[in-house]
């Protein structure tokens, strides 16, 4: 059976500065089956400039007239506030995971002493970013929106330089439209990256539906990282590209469908087919009475159903060999008498 696929539910932003929201969003991500929830470590002022434009879909899902420093500026969350998410995903039983979007978040995050790292598809071009991560020698995931295989080998070659080890490190395919039209998905992409590069690979999802994480579990993706909201409705940047709580559990199950779907890859007959083998099979037999020193031909051999006599792909050893006794019509055939 496949390892177990390690399913992030992207909180992202979807709290909206809210810490009731970003505390319920943790027991709706442990509810719907996630390994771990994740969101989003910044301070405004160090990762936005004050003539930064909105992205597009941003555009679309907030208020024009603001700049992207004063929507971002409602969407931070404090250090009181992720030490208490923190105590809630431990309460819940869920990784607590975040991405920082500048360097003093990112120290924060050092010491919180997280079990591994998301690098944002932003970041990938940032090297005093990278090599900080590389240096810290935790397991990392690097989203690789935006990129190249140039790119990504650029990346790669600050964190191994820094002295992370390729083993610690997943490659996250990612398009950061939100949300992403089918289209422009290009899956075979991941598997790309697994070749380029000889690491593990994931998706970071941000197409409207769940089948593309399913087929991208099927490609050997062993990480899934899927936006999720409480309600599409709400105001902010990323709610309308996000699943809502049942739409999460329903692509976990699929997911975890897929996992015991793709079994050890060893074709054989599995435990639950093997008794339809006799019935399924055909037999040599009798196609019409034959008596005992009759020649068997093509004209009074036949095969039929059950198989549990000799495989009509011995049929050339039968082929002119003489009747060792009286058969009636759908008699299986002996050789030994």
């Amino acid at each position: 059976m496949k390892n177990k696929t390690f399913i992030i539910a992207e909180a992202g932003v979807n709290h909206n500065g809210d810490l009731t929201l970003a505390l319920n969003l943790v027991k709706a991500a442990r509810a719907a089956g996630a390994d771990a929830v994740k969101f989003q470590t910044f301070r405004a002022g160090e990762l936005v400039s004050s003539s930064a434009p909105k992205a597009e879909y941003q555009l679309r899902t907030t208020d024009k007239k603001e700049s992207q420093l004063e929507m971002i500026r409602k969407l931070e969350l404090s250090e009181s506030a992720h030490h208490d998410l923190i105590k809630q995903c431990s309460a819940e039983g869920i990784i607590f995971l975040s991405s920082a979007f500048d360097m003093p978040s990112l120290e924060f995050l050092f010491s919180l002493n997280l079990p591994l790292y998301k690098i944002p598809s932003g970041e990938i071009s940032n090297k005093a970013y990278l090599q900080r991560i590389g240096s810290a020698g935790k397991p990392v995931v690097l989203s690789t929106g935006m990129c190249d295989l140039s790119d990504v080998e650029r990346a790669l070659e600050v964190l191994l330089g820094s002295g992370l080890t390729r083993d610690r490190i997943t490659l996250l395919h990612c398009n950061t439209e939100y949300p992403t039209p089918v289209e422009d998905v290009n899956l075979r992409a991941m598997t790309t990256l697994a070749k380029a590069f000889g690491t593990p690979v994931g998706y970071s999802d941000h197409t409207a539906g769940i089948e593309i994480s399913i087929a991208a579990v099927a490609l050997g993706a062993v990480v899934i990282e899927k936006h999720l909201t409480l309600d599409h409705s709400l105001p902010g940047p990323d709610h309308r590209a996000s699943l809502e709580p049942d739409e999460f559990r329903r692509m976990v199950l699929a997911i975890r469908n897929i996992e015991r779907a793709l079994g050890d890859g060893i074709k054989q007959p599995s435990s639950s087919e093997r008794k339809n083998i006799a019935i399924a099979r055909k037999s040599l037999v009798a196609r019409l009475p034959a008596k005992a020193d009759e020649t068997f031909t093509a004209a009074n051999l036949a095969a039929k159903r059950p198989g549990v006599g000799i495989s009509p792909m011995r049929i050339d050893e039968v082929l002119g060999a003489v009747a060792k006794q009286d058969f009636d019509t759908d008699d299986l055939i002996k050789l030994d008498g």
